[in-house]
């Protein structure tokens, strides 16, 4: 099978890292994969092995030019069919361009942000399948008039071994410059606006003040980063609460953190909190779209309703609380994602997603 691959994301997180795993397994399974990505894209280099890559100009949602580009792409590599892994100009560029060449396209649905049911109506009908990341998407997307005929669900998915080992301690305390006795909160997401770092500022001072050794660290980067600094620099938490911004370290520090906290107002699933259950670490976050399924409320960690900065200030102080109780929850949460996130268990949802609709006749799509 020779499949093209479309992300337009140009940093190697979050949806890009699905695709690099995704791209793996069908390597490792003999299919051929063609990616198409931005020019100067992270994911370029790190799918080279294992895919032709095609990195070319990608300019969003407006970007006309890009149908040229992936048609001539269709045209010159011949495809089985189309997955398109983003939106960003993607999902729209990508579908009319499989369609022009009568290619079958796939497209998979990462974010549970609702859009207008016109452009719904107008973007889905570009698609022969739509794969959901998550049940809560799939339920958005149900909603929002996508049939369910041709939605499939595909969890994401993550290389537990990456994160499943020792914390070793003292080297980590030392490259972060805390004490090994330290208390460590992560929050690891971009700086935009719904992933919430405002509500965990905002119940920080009484849990920081309760706990004296509770450091907490940023883990990412974003628009908003400028205005969190002086938001923490406001409340005198730089002492205490530090950007550290994207981390190639990061399998070495999961292990080592006590606790993660993601209080996002919207999200499809989570990737941050597979890494995070994979290295055994309790989490508390909030009940939105598919979170529920990647954090088990009482069992793996923590839900509270999202923009209510006050259960999740109780939430965190139950678990910095009860040393046994977060084990107990890291060690829930590491079975949760053997059995259920595994990367072989998406490629082969992606693969079925794949035959179904090569061996379905085109009336029936």
């Amino acid at each position: 099978m020779r499949i093209l691959h479309v992300e337009g994301g140009r940093h190697l997180y979050g949806g890009a890292y699905q695709v690099l795993h995704l791209l793996r397994g069908l390597s490792a399974r003999g299919h051929q994969s063609l990616l198409a990505c931005p020019r100067g894209c992270a994911l370029a280099a790190a799918a080279a092995p294992v895919a032709e890559v095609h990195d070319i100009p990608m300019h969003g949602d407006l970007d006309l030019v890009m149908i040229w580009r992936l048609s001539r792409l269709i045209r010159g590599h011949r495809p089985d069919l189309v997955h398109l892994h983003s939106r960003i100009g993607a999902d729209v560029m990508g579908g009319i361009a499989a369609r022009l060449h009568g290619v079958p396209v796939v497209h998979t649905r990462r974010v549970d942000n609702p859009e207008p049911r016109w452009l719904v109506a107008v973007k889905y009908r570009l698609h022969d399948r739509v794969i959901a990341i998550s049940e809560g998407i799939g339920a958005v997307l149900r909603a929002e008039g996508v049939p369910a005929a041709k939605l499939r669900v595909v969890r994401s998915a993550v290389e537990q071994s990456e994160y499943a080992r020792p914390c070793a301690r003292a080297a980590i305390a030392e490259r972060l410059g805390v004490s090994t006795e330290s208390l460590l909160i992560g929050v690891i997401a971009q700086l935009i606006a719904r992933k919430g770092h405002a509500d965990l500022l905002a119940v920080l001072p009484p849990l920081l003040a309760r706990y004296p050794t509770l450091q907490v660290l940023f883990l990412g980067r974003g628009p908003l980063e400028g205005a969190l600094r002086e938001q923490i620099a406001r409340a005198g938490l730089t002492e205490r609460v530090r950007l550290l911004g994207f981390r190639d370290d990061l399998a070495e520090l999961l292990p080592c953190l006590d606790l993660v906290v993601h209080p996002a107002r919207l999200e499809g699933l989570g990737v941050s909190l597979l890494q995070a259950a994979s290295a055994g670490v309790p989490i508390v976050a909030t009940r939105v779209g598919g979170i529920p399924e990647a954090v088990r409320d009482g069992h793996t960690g923590l839900l509270v309703p999202p923009a209510d900065p006050a259960a999740l200030g109780a939430a965190i102080e139950q678990l910095l609380a009860d040393r046994e109780r977060r084990r107990a929850m890291g060690a829930a949460g590491q079975a949760l994602m053997a059995r259920e996130h595994s990367i072989d268990t998406m490629v082969e949802g992606n693969l079925a997603v794949y035959r179904e609709l090569l061996e379905t006749p085109p009336s029936a799509t």
